[in-house]
């Protein structure tokens, strides 16, 4: 029986799933790949904290690995909310590309100062180290992003890198450096989150890469302690242990930083509970700017 592999139906999500099926083919599996629309993909017009957050784009898929219509699915792993229903198993998690943000420009660096994105995470940065620059909200996939960017309606948009390369998409811009531009928890990760059963997860868990597991774990890990949904702008990324976190306000003009080589979990877990308790304002006024409850 072939292993039957879920993804959404973007150019990039497939892209992805084509990815891990290939491995899985390599490794003498057979393999057959259904598209499942999510909510996240039905409803673009909107900034993804009014519509569920992170979850969005990945309900649907959990819900057909238990209805037993697909044998696992394929996301970007910093899509896949930190509370997971029970019965499904992270099989596996790729080898990281690249973790960082792009800034894609239609018009010469100097000359920007429309930016498009919908992530608040970016919108803090960009207002931080791009002053005077007008960032407004853009949705959709990256195809629909970059018809938005050509047809003038924008001077730039943030596209996440690790996307464009997967895409084989070679566009003008320039890369944001990570430690500047924190990314999102897990941002260039590829899962693979199957049905707990060993006949779906035992030629899954072959594909993992236990370095890059490790740093997203940890990254994972101050997230769920840090709260604040996909609401509140902060960027968490972790590179051979060596983590770097920060809070902003929305506005950009405030933050809470730390850096800092992490030993165990538990070391990540009180770095998460020290940064929440440090950026406990900056939480508060997200969710009460957006009309939120934290």
């Amino acid at each position: 029986m072939p292993l039957k592999i879920g993804t959404r139906g973007s150019t990039l999500a497939l892209a992805q799933a084509e990815k891990v099926a290939g491995m899985l083919r390599e490794s003498g599996h057979e393999v057959e790949l259904s598209i499942i629309s999510t909510l996240g993909d039905e409803v673009s017009g909107v900034p993804l904290h009014e519509i569920g957050g992170q979850g969005v784009f990945v309900r649907a898929l959990d819900e057909a690995i238990l209805a037993g219509s697909i044998d696992a699915a394929v996301h970007s792993m910093k899509d896949i909310p930190a509370k997971r229903p029970a019965g499904l198993s992270t099989c596996a998690i790729l080898e990281r590309d690249s973790p960082a943000d792009f800034l894609v420009h239609s018009v010469p660096e100097k000359e920007i100062r429309v930016i498009g994105t919908s992530s608040t995470r970016r919108m803090a940065q960009l207002k931080r180290y791009r002053k005077g620059s007008d960032i407004r909200p853009v949705r959709g996939n990256v195809d629909t992003r970059l018809r938005k960017l050509s047809e003038g309606q924008f001077d730039a948009i943030v596209l996440a890198e690790a996307g464009l390369v997967r895409m084989s998409l070679s566009v003008p811009g320039m890369r944001l450096p990570p430690d500047v531009h924190v990314p999102a928890p897990n941002q260039g990760t590829i899962a693979v989150v199957g049905r707990d059963d060993p006949a779906v997860t035992l030629p899954l868990s072959r594909l993992d890469h236990p370095q890059t597991r490790l740093d997203v774990e940890i990254e994972r890990r101050v997230m769920e302690e840090i709260g604040g949904g996909c609401y509140t702008p902060q960027g968490i990324y972790c590179r051979d242990r060596y983590l770097i976190a920060e809070i902003l306000s929305l506005d950009g003009e405030r933050r809470v930083r730390r850096e800092e080589e992490i030993g165990s979990m538990d070391e990540a877990t009180e770095c998460g509970r020290l940064l929440r308790k440090e950026g406990a304002e900056l939480i508060r006024e997200a969710a009460s700017t957006l009309g939120l409850s934290e």
